[in-house]
């Protein structure tokens, strides 16, 4: 190997941090219940949030809006859970854990490139919105501030998991102190009271179908749980930091929203939250992208760096995948190229959760091709060899996936899941989900 090889080598190493993507977590890397915590706070509010409440609130009486928001946190809190405690035990990412739960290597390929995709592109959507909000507060051509949050989150995101727990640290008291500080300000002027047992102002929201559009709207985003979790040191941490998240995002920020839907009798509530203007509004707005987008592109790198290990046998440093990754979602969302595929990524998205539920049924109920995780857990390896292709698999993926975009009853995003879970453990237990071929694992103790 020559010395300017060795030396593009080195530097590739040197770019940010690699976060144990492809290996699991050791025990003293992980983090205690205070620090996760915050972590899972930090996802649980935004301002979109406060619009998704504002939304049910001119459709539903307080008391039913409240009891679609609960039926949403459960459904929520039990697809969390449940995938995150595979991930906290295995210090996998979600793509790592397909390998060995039920789809094998060329089926953990897919689902990587679907994440990837799916994630990077919400990363430029939503970095889009950043740079129309700062145009609209402080002026100043959109493209800019897409161009300065993208680098600024790419930068973060390059140094992986210690720098985005920091970021938590400071944006999760201050955002949520700011955002308290401007409604109380504004309901204070009112009666609470009569706003929590005033009429709806719209047209009628049943609660399933609110709570189809509460648990719909984060579902990807439970089945990639163990992107985080894997940092987690016990299982019941996951347990209790998801439900608080859950009791935040949904009955405080969420209800809140319902709140002030009744107060202006309109879903556009953003201008009460951001009443207070001036420097103030502008936090608001900036931590209110950099906590949630900052994991758009984290779970993407995640995503390549599988996908390309897999297919092209190349073992990618996280943070160099980062680094492109970022800059090709920041470009997209400067130029506004990504504001016409949102409704491909919302297909993308339908995808998602069929593999949670795959994921679920043989990690706990057919715990077939998972066992070998088992066994190399406690020395900390990963299995030294994996399925291939699981044809089974596959097409419950597909079957799940069709559930989900065709079938309009009901939750769709959990339909897709249920009818996965299901699915899977039927075959599993009938002696029909076989693997094709064995595959060496390059990485395996490392």
């Amino acid at each position: 190997m020559s010395t300017a090889t060795k030396t593009a080598k080195h530097a590739k190493k040197r770019i940010g941090n690699d976060d144990y993507s492809l290996r699991r977590v050791p025990e003293d890397a992980r983090y205690g219940f205070g620090s996760m915590l915050l972590q899972w706070l930090a996802q649980s509010g935004s301002l979109s949030q406060f619009v998704l409440g504002a939304t049910l609130g001119v459709g539903m009486r307080f008391s039913d809006a409240f009891w679609a928001f609960t039926l949403g946190a459960v459904i929520l809190e039990v697809v969390i859970f449940l995938i995150g405690l595979a991930g906290q035990r295995e210090g996998l990412t979600m793509t790592m854990l397909t390998r060995f739960t039920g789809f094998g290597r060329n089926g953990s390929a897919l689902v990587s490139l679907v994440i990837a995709i799916s994630l990077v592109g919400w990363f430029g959507v939503q970095n889009g919105i950043f740079g129309k909000s700062m145009h609209a507060l402080v002026g100043g051509p959109p493209w800019l501030w897409c161009a300065v949050s993208g680098v600024v989150l790419t930068l973060l995101v390059i140094y992986g998991f210690k720098y985005m727990m920091w970021l938590a640290k400071i944006a999760v008291p201050l955002f949520f102190g700011l955002v308290a500080w401007s409604v109380v300000s504004t309901l204070s002027d009112h009666s609470v009271g009569a706003l929590m047992s005033a009429a709806p102002t719209a047209t009628a929201i049943s609660v399933p179908a609110a709570a189809t559009i509460i648990a719909g709207g984060y579902m990807t985003g439970a089945v990639v749980a163990p992107d985080m979790t894997r940092f987690n040191r016990k299982g019941w941490h996951v347990l209790l930091q998801s439900s608080a998240s859950m009791v935040l995002s949904e009955y405080i920020v969420g209800m809140t929203g319902v709140l002030l839907g009744h107060l202006v009798g309109s879903s556009d509530v953003t201008h009460i939250v951001l009443s207070t203007s001036g420097f103030v509004g502008l936090i608001v707005v900036v931590l209110a992208t950099a906590k949630i987008n900052d994991w758009n592109l984290y779970g993407s790198s995640l995503g390549v760096v599988n996908f390309v290990r897999t297919v092209f046998g190349r073992p990618l440093h996280r943070g160099v995948v980062t680094l492109v990754i970022g800059i090709a979602g920041t470009v997209l969302s400067a130029i506004g190229f990504l504001q016409h595929f949102t409704a491909f990524l919302s297909v993308l998205g339908v995808a998602i959760p069929p593999v949670g539920g795959i994921i679920v049924a043989e990690y706990f109920l057919v715990r077939g091709l998972s066992t070998p995780l088992r066994e190399t857990r406690a020395a900390g390896r990963i299995p030294a060899t994996m399925p291939v292709w699981v044809p089974a698999t596959l097409a419950v993926w597909a079957a799940a996936f069709c559930v989900g975009e065709f079938v309009h009853w009901g939750i769709p995003a959990l339909n897709s899941l249920l009818t996965a879970a299901i699915l899977y453990t039927v075959l599993g237990r009938a002696g029909l989900i076989r693997p094709v071929g064995s595959a060496e694992l390059e990485e395996a103790g490392r």
